[in-house]
């Protein structure tokens, strides 16, 4: 079984590389590694631990991308909400142009079809896409981290809105996306690896608490710039966070939109039940060749305690202790 998951594994890296160019070869060839969960190495770009591809992206974006003031950036970090959200952000944006009906894109298309990724789909393989055709404000996606998403958005009035979640339920939904989405004939990633690996910050865009950090940071410094939203209380209480949300992105909701029900059908139209249900998500590719059904587990908080042990609970509390501590951010980590 270990010779399976090296032979695949190396398979993949050789796959992958071919993708790469000479100067991503040569950037990766400086750059700290670590074994990857899904691929055989992860490295660490900008202080963040990335796959190759990712970073290929990520630089290209970079250098090329030019901000609008009136764009939008979702960012999360992987498995906390980014489909939720993106429903959420397009809904909102353009409830003038696609009022809530049986013809609405949500009903057709994946989120991450109506808002793209920088890093897997609008500046992957070395595109240099031509953005300046779309219909404003524009919206995008990404996992990278505000250090290296800042330079070329800063340079805008541009806002970002980023969604996080408690780590206990993020470690638990990465383990499980992770053991869908790799080959059959590879071997799954035990739990106990993973949790390890996720308790040293070796997780895609991780460390977690940096990621995390770097939001937080600049959320209070340019609340005008960066909303910081957590996933335990957008579930707590939506229509007060939709509210919330249309408020920053310059779309609010008038009396006459509240009182006709406007927030609740949105909150309706973008909820877990009703997407998870969507042909078009049990079906299909969005991200990159993994498939839209994968994106659609559970959506509760508090699942982590069905598969970490007290002992593992016990070390991930510290670590949040240690890394968040005096921060200001906390999370609420059970129902």
């Amino acid at each position: 079984m270990v010779l399976t998951h090296y032979t695949k594994n190396h398979g993949e890296e050789a796959r992958e590389g071919e993708k790469l160019s000479h100067e991503s070869k040569e950037l990766l060839l400086s750059l700290p590694k670590e074994k990857g969960w899904r691929t055989p190495y992860l490295y660490k770009y900008q202080g963040f631990w990335c796959q190759p591809m990712e970073i290929q992206a990520t630089v290209s974006f970079q250098k090329h991308f030019l901000a609008c003031d009136t764009d939008v950036v979702l960012a999360t970090i992987p498995k906390s909400g980014t489909t939720w959200l993106k429903a959420l952000a397009f809904a909102i944006v353009n409830r003038k142009r696609f009022p809530i009906s049986n013809n609405h894109p949500l009903l057709s298309y994946n989120p991450h079809d109506l808002v793209p990724f920088f890093e897997y789909k609008l500046y992957a393989n070395e595109q240099l896409p031509d953005l300046s055709n779309l219909p404003q404000p524009r919206l995008f996606g990404t996992h990278v981290p505000f250090a290296s998403l800042a330079n070329p958005i800063n340079k805008s009035s541009s806002r970002v809105v980023y969604l996080c979640r408690n780590p206990f339920d993020t470690f638990v939904s990465s383990w499980h996306y992770t053991n869908k989405i790799i080959p059959k004939t590879q071997a799954p990633m035990p739990i106990e690896e993973a949790f390890e690996m996720y308790c040293k910050g070796i997780v895609g865009f991780g460390p977690f608490w940096d990621h995390m950090l770097g939001y937080w940071k600049e959320s209070i410094e340019r609340p005008h710039k960066v909303l910081f939203l957590k996933y335990e209380d957008m579930k707590e209480d939506v229509s007060f966070h939709l509210k919330k949300l249309a408020d920053f992105l310059g779309f609010p909701f008038s009396l006459e939109e509240e009182r006709a029900g406007c927030v609740e059908k949105i909150a309706k139209l973008c909820c877990f039940e009703n997407l998870k249900e969507l042909e078009v998500n049990k079906a299909g590719k969005s991200i990159k060749n993994f498939e839209n059904k994968n994106l659609f587990r559970k959506a509760e908080v508090g699942d982590w305690v069905n598969y970490l042990s007290p002992r593992m609970a016990e070390q991930l509390s510290k670590v949040m202790e240690e890394k968040l501590g005096g921060s200001g951010l906390s999370f609420k980590v059970l129902p």
